[in-house]
């Protein structure tokens, strides 16, 4: 259950970044850790929360694709430490969309 909320998080981070992306007529990213970095260049996002952000698109990958290789050790570090990045993230989002109402 943890697994699956820790992909839906991930996963609505990265469908967010991609409507503004397309919203806003930036570059095509061919990744989705590059879809934070266009976020982060374009100063939607502070390029820390691109570092953090992009490790957890690399973690989804994992969520996704070995999901029975997990270590649950590791899995609960990755989610004290990340949890920040991902409120960070909403909380730049939301100032991003209010600033251009």
């Amino acid at each position: 259950m943890v697994f699956h909320a820790m992909m839906i998080s991930i996963q609505s981070s990265i469908d967010i970044a991609s409507d503004i992306i397309a919203d806003e007529k930036l570059e095509k990213p061919g990744s989705y850790r590059e879809a934070f970095e266009i976020l982060g260049t374009n100063g939607i996002i502070t390029e820390e929360m691109v570092q953090g952000l992009a490790d957890l698109a690399g973690f989804r990958n994992i969520l996704v694709h070995r999901y029975g290789d997990l270590d649950i050790e590791q899995v609960y570090m990755i989610l004290q430490e990340d949890l920040v990045v991902l409120k960070a993230y909403f909380v730049a989002i939301r100032t991003y969309l209010q600033k251009k109402k």
